[in-house]
């Protein structure tokens, strides 16, 4: 059994922060901090006091964690960057909120005394004479406290403070973790009683002028540990107790999205009767039939029967009447939470290798319930959210090829493009050539035909791409196309099947990404004003593409009329694009699944890193780093001088046995990382790596950690520092091959599209959200599907001697949901109680370990 913390948060923008810049403005960006490690740094919004940023990110944090913090800074060109403000919310506030937070929240003003991090390793014993009483504290080392020095270390002592005396160890010079092994004896007056007396070890950095920073303090009730007689481990520091905050929202406000996710993961047996039960809504439907999906489900349990295509499309009665385990799924959904679930599922069946039958039968719902072609797949249904994530996980290598060239050209061409006039600008664009001269008319015809040279590079781009589609969602495209065919197969309704496509292809896929090319990892930074301004013309055509043109003209943007001829012209070729692109047969489905997992062949991540050379203490820092191009898949990582080298050194994943950071002071460079590795004689050997900026390195520890995640030997803890002139220079120890002084970080990771496949996870989410709506359930299907309305029915079949067959029909819809129903909260129920039995389990074993001395 595991734990499993996972934290959700989406930093959408900010209002009314102050300005810090001469030019009465100012460039924030915001740096997240979760316990006070950097685990991610948004863009740069030049020029803006509300600032808009839109970015969301996904933590895995097996280990759970303490505050999740967001500094808002600006950014200067010249000299340090300058502090906004913070917002700082412990784990215990978040969790209390449980459908997550979701408001604007006051910037506070930044106190030193606050900025606290580390733990301190001592122990506490009450030692009994004849006479006195004896409170022992041994003093052993901290790790990981605060830099407080322009050196990016402290020199740290502790100060212990008891019955009104106080006492010092020796201060430890320029280390963030330093080791005392200091043994101080208080006495204990006999007849005073214990209660009320706190016994506090404070840390502070020593400073030769001025006064000294404080590091962190805890306090022990003096009581508590005569209970236990001895008291030892490590324990986390605490800051000073909180100062009232007076800036009373003058430095401004963000607006956050903040959920927290905890669970405990039971053995996979005990999620297998849910996870069958989703498995058979979509291969078992009401009557068995003949047709197979082959080479789709890798495993399949006894109990399923084939998943029937034809038979599903035969009888779409069924399909809107028949109460399944993901219907009722989806009815105890909220509009908020569904986007959370359809990634849920589409994992889950991606695991389970079904999940084009599983959008297949979603898709169908949708289809067979709809009467007016016009508003398919509008809405925010289950069906809906599951094929914009499933594109989402699976197809984002494929938008990178598509995409990526046209975006960083627009980028790097930073044009003036403007077709709205009431928008243009003329005194922003007297630097710019345009034939001519500056007129009004000259500016639209140039934005005319760059936006015309842009979107054709995209239409070429994406038309021209079928055989790098991903052939999961090429199938699942085209059984997409088939349903609604079938639903409408009117003349006039001819585009629909076409519509049905585009409308998640090009609006829910490719528009979005042109938009906002950051969110999609096609750039590192958001966009500038003007190409922002050019992403958003563009996105605005491809979509009227994917519309295939039937809105023009309809619009209040009469502005965009120029480019209507071209985007009318399109049309056939996007309707061509999607012909060939469903043109794939469902027998040969072997390769149905690339890039779901982490596959041999696949390479992860790259780009080009700055590896440290081995050993060359004696060069200059500058020159002890080389450009490489580096290469990560799930057996090797491997780097070159180049991309196109030939000649590549590697690294076996499997030997990896560590992935953390190094501190700035090792080396005097920022944005540093070291990849542990251990050899046949079990040595081992470390790779000093630096990245450009805080972002890369996150990604980069986070995908080598996940190729690694499952190796054996994982290290336990980690030397943060570099071991040079004959020490760490971290914890100042002179042995190399003493343990580390850190704890390592395996199993922290952002969360993305290449998160390896849990089923254990997944299924458990299913689980909570079943056990949420349990009572709406009941309500639902117990109270109203009662017999009354089919005594209704017999009455008037004794009445005018019809409609027998409909009753027939309804006695059997009755017993069948009925019979559904009680059969998934009878799963959810065994579930309650396995976790109910295992939560009692790990409460008797604490018990038991806090009972022995």
């Amino acid at each position: 059994m595991a734990r499993n913390t996972t934290l959700y948060f989406r930093l959408i923008e900010g209002r009314n922060l102050p300005a810090k810049d001469v030019s009465g403005t100012s460039d924030p960006y915001c740096l997240i901090k979760v316990d006070n490690e950097v685990v991610a740094r948004t863009a740069t919004v030049w020029r803006d006091l509300n600032p808009f940023w839109g970015e969301e990110y996904t933590l895995h944090l097996p280990m759970g964690f303490h505050n999740l913090s967001f500094y808002v800074m600006d950014e200067d060109t010249i000299g340090h960057d300058d502090v906004i403000g913070k917002i700082s919310l412990n784990r215990e506030y978040i969790a209390a909120h449980l459908r997550g937070i979701d408001n604007w929240i006051n910037l506070i003003r930044i106190h030193p005394d606050e900025e606290i991090q580390g733990e301190i390793h001592l122990g506490l014993e009450i030692l009994h004479d004849r006479q006195t009483k004896i409170l022992k504290c041994h003093l052993i080392e901290a790790r990981d406290l605060a830099p407080r020095d322009i050196s990016g270390t402290s020199d740290p002592f502790a100060r212990l403070v008891f019955n009104n005396k106080t006492t010092e160890t020796a201060t430890i010079k320029k280390t963030r973790f330093p080791h005392w092994n200091e043994v101080f004896d208080f006495e204990l007056e006999d007849d005073k009683p214990t209660e009320d007396m706190i016994f506090t070890v404070e840390v502070w950095d020593w400073d030769m002028v001025g006064k000294n920073d404080f590091l962190g303090k805890i306090d022990f009730d003096l009581e508590e540990v005569q209970k236990t007689q001895i008291t030892r481990g490590w324990f986390r520091l605490l800051p000073f107790e909180k100062v009232e905050d007076d800036s009373c929202g003058k430095l401004g406000a963000l607006r956050l999205k903040v959920r927290l996710a905890e669970d405990r993961i039971l053995p996979s047996m005990y999620y297998q009767p849910l996870m069958d039960l989703l498995v058979d809504s979509v291969i078992s439907p009401s009557k068995s039939g003949a047709v197979d999906w082959p080479n789709i489900r890798t495993t399949v349990p006894q109990s399923a029967q084939v998943y029937d295509a034809q038979q599903a499309a035969s009888d779409p009665l069924n399909w809107v009447e028949d109460v399944t385990p993901l219907t009722m799924l989806e009815e105890v959904t909220t509009v908020e939470s569904r986007q959370d679930m359809a990634v849920t599922l589409v994992k889950m069946f991606l695991g389970q290798g079904l999940v084009v039958p599983f959008l297949d039968h979603l898709n169908m719902r949708e289809v067979n319930r709809t009467t007016d072609p016009n508003t398919l797949f509008r809405s925010n249904s289950l069906a809906s959210k599951a094929m914009e994530q499933f594109m989402k996980l699976v197809g984002m290598p494929y938008l990178h090829e598509v995409l990526r060239q046209i975006i960083n050209r627009i980028f790097d061409e930073k044009k003036y493009v403007e077709l709205d006039p009431s928008k243009i600008d003329l005194n922003k664009i007297r630097r710019i050539s345009f034939k001519g001269g500056h007129s009004e008319a000259n500016v639209r015809e140039w934005s005319q035909e760059m936006l015309k040279s842009y979107l054709s590079d995209v239409i070429d781009a994406i038309v021209s791409s079928v055989e790098q589609c991903p052939a999961v969602m090429r199938v699942a495209f085209k059984q997409l196309h088939k349903r609604v065919a079938e639903q409408f197969p009117e003349a006039e309704n001819e585009d629909v099947k076409y519509l049905a496509i585009s409308g998640f292809l090009f609006l829910r896929f490719f528009a979005p990404a042109i938009l906002t090319p950051k969110l999609f990892k096609l750039r590192d930074h958001h966009a500038d004003t003007r190409t922002g301004r050019t992403l958003l013309l563009l996105a605005k055509a491809v979509q009227s593409i994917g519309n295939l043109g039937l809105q023009l003209g309809y619009g209040k943007e009469i502005w965009m009329t120029p480019l209507h001829p071209f985007i009318l012209q399109s049309v056939s070729c996007v309707k061509d694009f999607l012909d060939k692109l469903i043109d794939i047969d469902n027998e040969n489905a072997a390769d149905l699944q690339p890039r779901l997992t982490f596959h041999p062949s696949m390479t992860i991540k790259e780009g080009y890193l700055h590896k440290r050379k081995a050993e060359d203490v004696n060069l200059v820092t500058r020159f002890t780093f080389k450009k490489r191009y580096f290469w990560l898949s799930s057996e090797s990582l491997s780097y070159a001088k180049s991309s196109d080298w030939q000649v590549r050194s590697s690294i076996p994943v499997q030997r990896i046995c560590a992935v953390e950071r190094v501190d700035e002071n090792a080396f005097q460079q920022l944005h540093m990382m070291q990849v542990i590795t251990q050899d046949n004689e079990a040595q081992l050997h470390i790779m000093y790596i630096q990245c450009k900026n805080v972002n890369e390195l996150n990604q980069w520890l986070s995908a080598i950690r996940k190729a690694s995640l499952y190796n054996q030997h994982m290290l336990p803890s980690f030397h943060p520092g570099a071991y040079r002139s004959n020490r760490w220079t971290c914890c100042l120890h002179t042995e190399r091959t003493v343990q580390g002084c850190s704890r390592t970080h395996s199993a922290v990771t952002l969360g993305d599209w290449s998160d390896p496949l849990d089923p254990d996870v997944e299924t458990q989410t299913v689980y909570k959200q079943l056990l949420q709506g349990r009572e709406k359930l009941k309500k639902k299907y117990f109270e109203s599907l009662d017999t009354g309305s089919l005594t209704e029915q017999e009455e008037r079949v004794d009445t005018d001697g019809t409609d027998e067959a409909g009753v027939e029909k309804s006695h059997f819809l009755h017993d069948q949901q009925t019979a559904a129903v009680t059969r998934l909260l009878e799963v959810v129920q065994d579930l309650e109680r396995a976790h109910h039995a295992f939560e009692s389990r790990e409460k008797e074993k604490q018990a038991n370990e806090l009972s022995v001395p």
